[in-house]
């Protein structure tokens, strides 16, 4: 229900209760009506199904298969390696997903066990898990909401509501009800919600929701029911691995089909089917993706990026939509002040945060020492304050309120220190803040003369001041229109004014302020954008990709921020939760499509604006740091938390952590991801050429009626030392110039394109045909078939040694890559062709491999005919270059 909506005496009559509370004997009949105060509990982790899943997959089917036949067979390396590779990647599987979902029980912990409530007229501290609906509770300073409470009575409340809203200054609070309807919680100022903490003051209040009924137990049911989203990645690996199964099968039959129709024997074209077939098999492919995660991942640690789940690496790279939280990731979470006026004067100031560092520059751009009227300025808003500002190690941070700490960081831009001011102006009295009367006064002592400092909101302290301090007269009309501009900005606007008082003033009170007033003028203050926030939003357009901002914020705020950010909001501003809540998820879908900005959302829109991009086929990757983005980081493709700011809720529910809570670590990963991905296609390209050609070979020797050119140990042999560790290396392959310009690859496009595709047919053949002519001319020169097939067999690697170098990139040129960039793939290869060269030339392994030395003049002819890949190759992608409209730096 909306609360917020209801008198005071309308809750109390609603749940049968008052200002002394509920009676012990009514607490207890409520509470076997409501249940108890928490929001529910997870079931355990079930390990064996989990060990179980990891099986489930199409390739390990393959594999498992694979390891059996050539276990069958006496290839005991091939079985070895085939096992490890399963052993490895189920067990790389098991452990991300053992990492049971922790959500709802960092909910739980988020629920303070003691509470103070109030039964039979007297106060008493109780579990909060007891309370229950009608109960009247009393907050102090410090403590955190223990349910969601109406408030009835309220003292310089305040309380910080960001884990909940977003929003980064703590919320003040009242008691009067709001006619509004569907107000987002950051909206709601009568109501305190659990789990928030109170930063200021104390207040009481009635409970009306407790448990699964309450914002938190809301947001728990939502990550509850937000399904487990596969990554695209794991998608068009199983995809890939069937289509290679049905193939793989289909071609070692009609291979024995075709033998035993030739004349070929049972066992000779059984023995040969099933090696070809072992050899068709990418049984590198799981562990070449498994390594390929896990180097990105690397990768992106160096990037400030932790990812929790391996595929949300490949995920970052297909991203075409983001959805980034405002406050801290987008901008610095950092009040800073970046405007001074007095009435005259408009100066920009420099900086960002807390850090005193910075300049002030007039409207020319030209740098300016601060006059009398502007330190005068700045002087009260330092003095006239209550925060501290603290130099820890390697950082300044604010200790008290986030407005008054950009004050006094502003006053030291200009060189004035803390320690010299107070001790030049001490404080003698002080007027707090209230939201009532909205200004704050401190009273001051200088060189034998007393003044007041006010500041304040400024069409507040505009009412009271009938004068400027250094100009004569006083324009009203160009201040407001002064702060009206600041506001347009999306900057918070604060007034100062200063009164000479009487010799013997020692306290303040209302009457002192709303007199005599001198306006001595304005400081806007912006939680202003990272710097390389909007560098990164700017690359994710080129490359791209949409960036969304969802926040809590006010509209007017998030709209400013949004422009200055480059996201190019529409001129009626940033659609709010008010305006969500009317929208059907039709119409929603719609505006996700047309919208950029989104204000003062709701943990549940949040979680409808994901789900309705996901509808239209994006793939989302959601920042988010409160517990109200839980849901939503938990439905998205990939959910991106913030370390340094973030709830454990948010963290647990995510992919990825940023250290640095920066979005441009983001986009830092997104390159990562696309690298990744593109690896993967790489080793692929590389793996399947030469699986298929020994099926194009062998049939070709068939049909013209010669031998078939290869014996089974030669082919599992050369499918060991052509995919030994060539494939591996491709993980670690360096990304290709201009990959971040790229735009996101199509959501349907299968891990092999249709580029790919065809280049494969291509370079199968190529191999085929090389390895065929080098075989047959063998034989015609009256070679032996042993000689003949060592001729074979030398070539089909030699051809997997030129073909790594054609795998490195799909449209550049290999004269145009580093070879020594993966050096890592650089040593795999010489080792490769090392092995084969000692395995022809060794005499003790003639009988495994049934293979005879080979001269000089034959090894050239092995070499030349393999080199001819790179030829056919290099065509083909300048032919893509020359008529493609890709793109390709080089």
């Amino acid at each position: 229900m909306s609360w917020y909506r209801n008198t005071i005496d309308e809750i109390f009559s609603e749940f049968s209760t008052g200002p002394d509370g509920l009676t012990i004997e009514q607490a207890e009949e409520l509470r076997k009506k409501y249940g108890d105060n928490t929001v529910g509990k997870e079931d355990k982790v079930n390990y064996l199904e989990l060990a179980l899943h990891q099986l489930k997959s199409p390739l390990i089917f393959i594999l498992l298969i694979a390891g059996a036949v050539t276990f069958a067979l006496g290839e005991y390396g091939d079985t070895i390696v085939i096992l490890s590779v399963i052993v490895l990647n189920g067990l790389i599987g098991f452990v991300q997903e053992a990492k049971a979902e922790q959500s709802v029980r960092s909910l739980q912990r988020m629920v303070t066990p003691k509470t103070i409530v109030v039964r039979d007229g007297k106060e008493k501290e109780v579990e909060s898990i007891s309370i229950v609906p009608g109960d009247i509770i009393s907050l102090i300073s410090g403590s955190m909401v223990p349910a969601d409470i109406r408030l009835f009575s309220t003292t310089e409340l305040r309380v910080d509501e960001s884990m909940l809203t977003g929003e980064s200054l703590p919320a003040v609070k009242n008691i009067a009800p709001i006619l509004e309807e569907d107000l987002s919680p950051g909206d709601q100022v009568n109501m305190a919600f659990m789990g928030t903490i109170v930063v200021n003051g104390r207040a009481r209040g009635v409970v009306v929701s407790t448990g699964e009924k309450t914002m938190l137990g809301t947001i728990a049911r939502d990550i509850r029911s937000a399904s487990k989203v596969v990554a695209p990645i794991q998608e068009k690996i199983e995809r890939l691995a069937k289509l290679i199964g049905l193939l793989v099968l289909a071609a070692a039959t009609g291979l024995f089909i075709l033998g035993l129709f030739l004349g070929e024997s049972v066992k000779a074209m059984f023995l040969a089917a099933v090696a070809a077939a072992v050899a068709t098999v990418p049984e590198g492919l799981p562990i070449v993706v498994t390594i390929a995660l896990a180097v990105g991942v690397n990768r992106m640690v160096k990037n400030n990026a932790v990812i929790r789940k391996l595929p949300a690496v490949e995920t970052l790279g297909s991203t075409t939509t983001i959805c980034s939280d405002k406050t801290g990731t987008l901008t610095v979470n950092r009040m800073t002040v970046t405007r001074l006026f007095d009435g005259e004067k408009d100066i920009a100031v420099s900086g960002i945060g807390y850090e005193p560092e910075g300049e002030f520059v007039d409207e020319r751009n030209v740098p300016v020492v601060p006059d009398n009227s502007m330190r005068e300025l700045l002087r009260v808003g330092l003095l006239c304050n209550e925060s501290r500002l603290i130099h820890k190690k390697k950082y300044w941070e604010v200790e008290g309120d986030p407005t008054e700490g950009a004050l006094i960081v502003s006053a030291m831009k200009a060189g004035m220190t803390v320690e010299t001011e107070r001790h030049s102006w001490p404080s003698i009295a002080i007027l707090p803040f209230e939201s009532e009367r909205g200004y704050m006064a401190t009273l001051h002592e200088h060189e034998g003369e007393k003044y007041l400092f006010v500041k304040g909101g400024h069409d507040r302290l505009m009412e009271l001041c009938t004068g400027c301090l250094y100009q004569e007269g006083m324009n009203r009309q160009v201040i407001q229109e002064k702060a009206k501009e600041y506001a347009a900005e999306g900057m918070r606007v604060l007034a100062f004014a200063i009164r000479k008082m009487p010799k013997d003033a020692i306290t303040v009170t209302d009457d002192d302020v709303t007199k005599d007033l001198m306006f001595i003028g304005l400081q806007g203050m912006i939680d202003p954008p990272r710097p390389e926030a909007i560098e990164a939003v700017a690359n994710c357009h080129n490359a791209g990709i949409r960036v969304i901002m969802i926040t809590g914020d006010h509209a007017d705020t998030a709209t400013a921020i949004a422009r200055i950010l480059g996201l190019d909001p529409p001129e009626t501003g940033a659609i709010s939760g008010v305006q969500l809540a009317h929208m059907t998820d039709e119409e929603l879908e719609k505006v996700v499509h047309e919208t950029t900005v989104f204000a003062r959302i709701a943990p549940d829109d949040k979680f409808r604006i994901v789900n309705a991009l996901k509808k239209q086929q994006e793939i989302v990757a959601v920042t988010g740091d409160g517990v109200n983005d839980a849901p939503a980081l938990k439905t998205a493709h990939i959910g991106i938390a913030m370390g340094k700011g973030g709830t454990d809720v948010a963290r647990e529910a995510s992919d990825m952590v940023l250290v640095d809570d920066n979005f441009s670590s983001i986009f830092h990963a997104v390159r990562e991801g696309r690298i990744v991905f593109d690896n993967l296609r790489k080793a692929i390209f590389f793996l399947l050429p030469t699986g298929l050609a020994a099926i194009w070979s062998i049939l070709l020797t068939m049909l013209t009626g010669i031998p078939i050119p290869y014996v089974p140990a030669q082919l599992l042999w050369i499918n060991l030392v052509t995919n030994g560790l060539q494939d591996v290396a491709f993980a670690f392959e360096p990304g290709e110039k201009g990959i971040e310009d790229r735009p996101p690859r199509p959501t349907n496009e299968g891990i092999i394109n249709k580029l790919l595709i065809q280049r494969t047919v291509i370079v199968s053949l190529c191999i085929a045909t090389g390895v065929f002519f080098v075989f047959k001319g063998a034989l015609v020169s009256g070679l032996s078939i042993e000689k003949s097939r060592t001729m074979a067999m030398t070539t089909m690697v030699l051809f997997q040694f030129f073909q790594a170098f054609n795998a490195r990139s799909e449209y550049s040129s290999i004269f145009a890559i580093n070879p020594f960039s993966n050096r890592f793939l650089f040593v795999s290869m010489i080792l490769a062709l090392s092995a084969q060269v000692w395995v022809v030339s060794s005499g003790s392994l003639e009988w495994i491999f049934r293979t005879r030395p080979l001269s000089g003049s034959e090894w050239m002819t092995c070499f030349a005919v393999a080199a001819s890949v790179i030829l056919v190759v290099e065509l083909d992608k300048f032919a893509r270059r020359r008529w493609s409209k890709v793109y390709v730096k080089q």
